[in-house]
C-alpha cells in the first residue's frame, strides 16, 4: 500500500525543461497531490529534501532488460540510477510472441544477444510475458516493444528471404494481436537476422499496422557505419509509407572513418519532421557500444540459425568465405554490410560476457589480448569462441567520436536510453550501470551541451510522451507518483573496467508513492508493473 509523504525543501526539477524551483511535494494513495511552497499536511510521513533536486521518475527509453526483469525483479541496479521505467523488445530482441514451433528459434535468437534463455522465459504472446512480470512483482515499471524477429521467426523461422504476401499478412495479424494486448510498438533490428532480410513490402505492412493502432515503430537502422545517411532515409521512407510515428534507436556514427558525419544525420530528422514525419531518437552517454559477437559476421552468415552457421564454419571452403567476409569485408551476398573488424580493429572489440564457464576468463579482453595469449590469429579467436559458446557472447566496441555523440545527447529529438544488455555474470558495458548518473553529472559539471533542466527533461517528460505515458515524466499533481531524489554531486560509479560499481548521490527513489530506494538503501518493494498502452 502507498503511504502519504511529504517531501519538503527540494529543489523540484519538474520535466519541463524549466528552472529549479524550491518546493515541497505531498505524496498520496501513490500519486502527486499537491506541488508548492511550505505545504502543511501534517498526516503525512516527512522526508527532508534538504536542498536536493527532486526529479521526475527517470525513463530508459531504450535497454534490453527483458530478461533480466523476469530474473531479477528488485532491479537494483536500474533502482540505484534513479530510473523507475524501462522501455524492452527493442532492435527486434524480446520474449515473445512465439509459436508452437518458434520457442526454440527464439530463445537462440535472444540468447545471442543476452545468454541462455529456457523455455520458461518464452511466451505466447504479449500478455503471457505481462502476467509472468506482475506475478512476481517488480520495483520499477516496464514498457514493452514487439520484436521483429519474433514475429518472423514465428512465421518463417530463419529462412533468408522475403516474406510472401501471405506471411506479411500473418506477421500482421500476430503482431495486430500483441498491439491489441496492450504492447506500445514494434522494433526492427536491421542488421541483425532475422529481422536484417525483410524487404520493404513487408515493413511497409508492418509499419501500417503499427499506425493503425497509435503505437511507435522503432528501429535499429541497417548501418550507422557509411550507409549510415541511407539508412535514416530507409527509416524515414518506411514512417511516411506506413503513416507511423517512429523512434530511431541509439542514433551514432560508427568507425573512425565516418566519424563527423552525425550532423548529416540529424538534419535528416529534422527536414522530415518539418514534412510531417512524427520521428525522433534515442542515445547512451558513451563512446562504445556493445552487442553479439555474431554482429561482426555478416548477415548472411546466420541463414538457417547458429547451427548452420557452425556447419558453415566446419567446412574450409565456408569459413574461407566467412574470413574474407571478417578480414577483407568481402560479402557478396550482403549488399551494404561492412565489416566492423575493418573499421576499428580486433583491438577495439573486447568480451563482454559468455555463457559457456570454461570462457569466463576472457571477459574483459580484448580479441587482439586474447589471441595473442593463445598465439593464434584473431580471426580463428573470433571462430573458437563463437564455436565454444554458440554465439551467445557479448561484446564491447570502441567505436564512436565525443564530438558526434555530443551532438545527439543535446539535440531536442533526443531521449536517454542506456541500451544496457544485463546478464548475471561478466565485464559488460557500463552503461547498464551507469547511463543516467553519467548524464546528469555532465550537465551539472557543464561538460555537456544541456543545462541540468533540460538533461533531466530527455530523461522524463520527452520519453513519456514519445511512448504515450501520459501520468508520468512530470512532477504535477494528479500524476503518477515515480520520483527521484539526487544530490548535487551524482556520478556514475561504473567503468569499462569495473562496470557494476553503483553510482552515488541517488538516495531515494519512490515508484508509484512507494520507496523503492530509501536513504540509498534498498527496501525490497516492487511496486511496479508491466505498463500497458492506453
Amino acid at each position: 500500500m502507498s503511504a502519504t509523504f511529504l517531501i519538503k525543501g527540494a529543489r523540484v526539477i519538474d520535466g519541463t525543461g524549466a528552472p529549479w524551483f524550491p518546493a515541497d511535494v505531498l505524496v498520496e494513495r501513490g500519486r502527486i497531490a499537491a506541488v508548492g511552497p511550505m505545504l502543511d499536511a501534517p498526516d503525512a510521513e516527512p522526508l527532508e529534501a534538504q536542498g536536493r533536486f527532486l526529479a521526475p521518475g527517470f525513463i530508459d527509453a531504450h535497454c534490453h532488460d527483458d530478461l533480466i526483469q523476469l530474473r531479477q525483479p528488485g532491479r537494483p541496479e536500474k533502482v540505484a540510477q534513479g530510473v523507475t521505467t524501462v522501455v524492452v523488445g527493442n532492435c527486434s530482441f524480446g520474449l515473445y510472441p512465439q509459436s508452437p514451433d518458434s520457442g526454440g528459434p527464439l530463445r537462440e535468437h535472444f540468447g545471442n544477444l543476452l545468454g541462455t534463455v529456457s523455455d520458461q522465459e518464452t511466451f505466447a504472446d504479449f500478455a503471457g510475458y505481462r502476467a509472468a512480470l506482475d506475478g512476481r512483482g517488480t520495483a520499477i515499471n516496464l514498457v514493452s516493444l514487439v520484436g521483429h524477429a519474433a514475429l518472423r521467426l514465428a512465421v518463417m523461422g530463419w529462412q533468408n528471404r522475403a516474406a510472401t504476401a501471405e506471411e506479411r499478412e500473418a506477421m500482421a495479424d500476430l503482431l495486430a494481436e500483441q498491439l491489441r494486448q496492450g504492447a506500445h510498438g514494434l522494433s526492427l533490428g536491421l542488421v541483425y537476422p532475422p529481422s536484417a532480410w525483410a524487404d520493404r513490402a513487408e515493413l511497409v505492412r508492418l509499419a501500417e499496422v503499427v499506425a493503425e493502432h497509435g503505437a511507435l515503430l522503432t528501429a535499429h537502422v541497417r548501418s550507422y557505419e557509411g550507409g549510415l545517411i541511407a539508412s535514416v532515409d530507409e527509416f524515414l521512407d518506411l514512417l511516411k509509407a506506413g503513416g507511423a510515428s517512429g523512434l530511431l534507436s541509439h542514433l551514432q556514427a560508427a568507425g573512425k572513418p565516418y566519424w563527423g558525419s552525425l550532423p548529416r544525420a540529424v538534419e535528416r530528422l529534422e527536414i522530415a519532421r518539418k514534412g510531417g514525419t512524427d520521428v525522433s531518437f534515442d542515445m547512451y552517454p558513451y563512446p562504445a557500444g556493445s552487442s553479439t559477437i555474431l554482429q561482426l559476421l555478416p548477415p548472411s552468415a546466420l541463414a538457417g540459425g547458429v547451427e548452420a552457421l557452425l556447419a558453415r564454419m566446419a567446412d574450409a571452403d565456408g569459413l574461407a568465405a566467412l574470413r574474407r567476409a571478417v578480414e577483407d569485408g568481402e560479402a557478396p551476398n550482403d549488399a551494404g554490410w561492412e565489416s566492423k573488424i575493418r573499421l576499428i580493429g580486433w583491438e577495439n572489440v573486447r568480451i563482454g560476457g559468455v555463457s559457456a564457464d570454461e570462457l569466463r576468463e576472457l571477459e574483459g579482453l580484448s580479441l587482439t589480448e586474447i589471441a595473442g595469449v593463445a598465439k593464434e590469429a584473431p580471426f580463428d579467436t573470433l571462430v573458437r569462441l563463437i564455436r565454444a559458446d554458440r554465439g551467445r557472447t557479448n561484446i564491447v566496441m570502441f567505436q564512436l567520436a565525443e564530438a558526434d555523440l555530443e551532438t545527439a545527447l543535446s539535440h531536442p529529438l533526443h531521449m536517454l536510453g542506456s541500451d544496457g544488455l544485463p546478464r548475471e555474470t561478466g565485464k559488460p558495458h557500463p552503461r547498464a550501470f551507469g547511463s543516467f548518473p553519467r548524464y546528469l553529472a555532465r550537465a551539472i559539471a557543464g561538460t555537456g551541451g544541456l543545462g541540468l533542466e533540460d538533461t533531466v527533461r530527455h530523461m522524463t517528460a520527452v520519453p513519456a510522451q514519445r511512448f504515450g505515458l501520459s501520468d508520468r515524466g512530470l512532477i504535477r499533481p494528479g500524476m503518477v507518483a515515480d520520483l527521484t531524489l539526487f544530490t548535487a554531486d551524482v556520478a556514475d560509479g561504473a567503468t569499462f573496467q569495473d562496470p557494476t560499481r553503483p553510482p552515488h548521490g541517488i538516495t531515494d527513489v519512490l515508484v508509484a508513492g512507494q520507496f523503492v530506494l530509501r536513504d540509498g538503501g534498498h527496501t525490497g518493494a516492487r511496486p511496479g508493473k508491466a505498463l500497458a498502452r492506453a
